[in-house]
Parts: structure tokens; C-alpha cells; sequence
């Protein structure tokens, strides 16, 4: 694999992607107190590995204030609701995540501070929406690391965004460019979310057009653009639209209504940008990171980490 990158590369991380990914994909490993420090120590060197494989000169742990943003369930009630374990009244649902993971994550985020290493959240907004903002205009190169194929949708040649895919393992991610898209799926890249809208996605709670798969989906944006273009076709009675898919668009009149603005990621946050997001060359803090690593027998990761930032 070519690792060469361009100067000035901005890398974004969909943190609980990657964590997730770290918790459930590698053994246990417990810290002098016996707390399983797996993710911890897979997110640490997740971040070296892909530090040292393309040299990025800004680098932001992209996190989710809320990871089920109220407007978006008030668009499409069914939006993630499989994942709550808890409602909560005015405030972030309480997803569900394994015990020995939940008590990790706040170690994550010390250890990443004490780094120096940017952590960037909004408040109301998923890591998705932080992702998508800093990949719109960023004035350089950019490549999105993740595991979740919705943000196919900011893949841009043009700009030079691009998703490391992270879907068989950060060691083994493939590097996804508009071509990918369109031979992996039949669109091009703009239409990801239109063809994700229409063919549903349970993970997300997406229930899609009902009788519309990933052909039927693709062949219909080949034909009409967008799903604006197919809910046109579909109310035109002299459209060359078959009675079949016809009939199945305009029964999903109202969840097409809504489901496109939900499965769009937002792009005009106002977030830091800048010197504000640099990848720090040494830890912002050596003492903090030295007792994190203590305190959470995290030595190799953290070591490895420390190598590769000095470069």
C-alpha cells in the first residue's frame, strides 16, 4: 500500500467507530486494579498506527455530545431507538454499551487531553455531523477514518476527501475515493445518502422504502437524480416509472418527507478549525501521561504513540 501523503493532510477520527471496533476486537487487558483497559489501549494505537502510515499535519478525535440528536428523532421516531437503554427528558438518551466499555471511555478521553491530541464535539450533534463540517471547506486534503458507511456521502475527489474505511479492521482499511463508490454500490458518492435513505439501513433504525434494495435503489437514482428527481417521476403519470416502484415511492411519501434530512450529515457547524486542530509532535502534558499510563498499564500503546508523534 502506497502510505505517501499530501502536506498539510487533515485526519478525522470517528472516535466510538474506532473504540467500539478496539473493545470488541481484541482480548482483555487489565490494568494493575484489574479494570479491562482493552479500548483504551486499541484506541492509543489505532491513532499511532494511522499516524505513522499517513503523517497527517492535523488529526481531531471527532466525538458525539449525542450520539441521538433530539431533532433527528423527532423527524423519524424510529432513529436509533433499538440502541436506547434509557429515555431521558431533555437530555442525550442513554445508549446502550457494555459495562467494561462505558467505564473506558472517560480514560479515552484523559488520555487523548493529555496528549494534546484535539477532541471536538457539538452539543445536539453526532460525531457524523463534526465530521462532516470539518470535511466541507477544510482548504486541504482529508481523509475521514470510520467504520460507518453513511459518511460516504463526503467523499469528493475534487476536494480530496476521502473515507478510510475501517469496516475489516484499522490494519486492514481501504481507502475509498468516489470510483469505490460507484463500483461498490452504482452511485456516485453525492448520492450515498439517497441511496442509503431509500434502501434503509436497520443499524441506524432507517427503515428505508419498503421493497427497495440496494439494485432497485441504485437503478432508480441512475434513472432520476435524486430522490427528489424519483418522488417527481413517481407523481407524474406520464414519467416512464413502473407501476411497481411507483407504487412503493409513493407509499413512503412520508418518511421520504423527513429521512433525507436525517441521514444527511450536517456541514456548517461552527467549530474550531486551524492551528486549533494540529497534531501535536510530543504529549501536551508528560506527567498526566505518565500517570495515565501508570495507573492503566498502558506503556507499550502509549510508548508507540509517543515514538511515532516525534516522528
Amino acid at each position: 500500500m502506497d502510505t505517501s501523503a499530501a502536506p498539510g493532510r487533515l485526519m478525522l477520527l470517528d472516535t466510538a467507530s474506532m473504540y467500539f471496533r478496539a473493545f470488541f476486537g481484541a482480548p482483555e487487558a487489565l490494568a494493575p486494579d484489574g479494570t479491562n483497559v482493552n479500548a483504551v489501549r486499541g484506541m492509543v494505537s489505532y491513532i499511532a498506527y494511522l499516524v505513522e502510515q499517513y503523517r497527517p499535519s492535523h488529526l481531531v478525535c471527532c466525538w458525539d455530545d449525542d450520539w441521538r440528536p433530539q431533532w433527528r428523532v423527532d423527524l423519524l421516531p424510529t432513529y436509533k431507538s433499538h440502541r436506547v437503554v434509557v429515555p431521558v427528558e431533555g437530555a442525550p438518551d442513554v445508549e446502550e454499551v457494555p459495562d467494561p466499555l462505558e467505564a473506558q471511555v472517560p480514560i479515552i478521553r484523559e488520555v487523548l487531553d493529555a496528549f494534546g491530541i484535539a477532541v471536538v464535539g457539538a452539543p445536539g450533534y453526532e460525531a457524523d455531523d463534526v465530521i462532516g463540517t470539518l470535511a466541507t471547506g477544510a482548504g486541504q486534503p482529508v481523509d475521514v477514518v470510520t467504520g460507518d458507511r453513511d459518511l460516504f456521502q463526503l467523499v469528493d475527489d475534487g476536494a480530496d476527501v476521502r473515507v478510510l474505511y475501517i469496516g475489516k479492521g484499522v490494519s486492514k482499511h481501504e481507502r475509498v475515493d468516489e470510483a469505490w463508490v460507484l463500483d461498490k454500490y452504482g452511485v456516485s458518492a453525492r448520492q450515498y445518502a439517497d441511496f442509503a435513505t431509500l434502501r434503509g439501513d436497520p443499524s441506524d433504525g432507517l427503515p428505508g422504502v419498503k421493497g427497495v434494495g440496494d439494485k432497485t435503489a441504485a437503478t432508480l437514482l441512475g434513472r432520476f437524480g435524486d430522490i427528489a428527481g424519483i418522488i417527481a417521476a413517481a407523481g407524474d403519470p406520464d414519467s416512464d416509472l413502473a407501476p411497481g416502484p411507483r407504487l412503493k415511492i409513493k407509499d413512503a411519501a412520508d418518511y421520504l418527507a423527513v429521512a433525507p434530512t436525517v441521514v444527511a450529515v450536517a456541514r456548517d457547524l461552527d467549530l474550531p478549525r486551524g492551528d486549533a486542530l494540529a497534531l501535536p509532535s510530543a504529549p501536551a502534558d508528560p506527567d498526566a501521561v505518565a500517570t495515565l499510563t501508570e495507573r492503566w498499564g498502558l506503556g507499550s500503546p502509549v510508548e508507540r504513540l509517543t515514538t511515532v508523534l516525534a516522528g
